[in-house]
């Protein structure tokens, strides 16, 4: 009788939790989720920070043009003279989404507003203008 009641309990343990194998299965197949994700959405959240830098490059050119016509004699502005003229907001967004300096540039009547990229500098193929 004591073998027979230590076999029925020994098949109550195996019905009641989850073997090896099957965690190992549920292990992977999130992997596999994360994996899919992170494949679609990196593209996406990268793209939109360089959207992000293209838009905030153009508010900062159109404060930068205000900044000119107000100061006829003033020289190319830089973000901080922008900042102490009104013409961009405290709380505006002043750096680029990957925490840089936007850099103008004035040739002539042309103002360039431009943001090095992910990797920072000026100059390379990432460049956002």
């Amino acid at each position: 009788m004591s073998t027979r009641l230590r076999n029925l309990a020994r098949r109550r343990r195996r019905r009641e939790g989850m073997t090896l194998t099957e965690i190992m299965i549920v292990v992977i197949i999130m992997a596999l989720i994360a994996a899919a994700v992170g494949v679609a959405v990196i593209p996406k959240w990268r793209q939109a920070q360089a959207t992000q830098a293209r838009t905030d490059a153009q508010t900062i050119r159109g404060a930068a043009e205000r900044f000119l016509l107000t100061n006829t004699n003033a020289d190319c502005p830089t973000v901080e003279n922008l900042i102490e003229a009104a013409e961009i907001s405290r709380q505006a967004r002043t750096k680029d989404p990957w925490d840089h300096d936007f850099r103008i540039e004035c040739q002539g009547t042309e103002i360039i507003v431009t943001s090095g990229g992910p990797d920072g500098s000026f100059g390379g193929e990432d460049d956002i203008h």
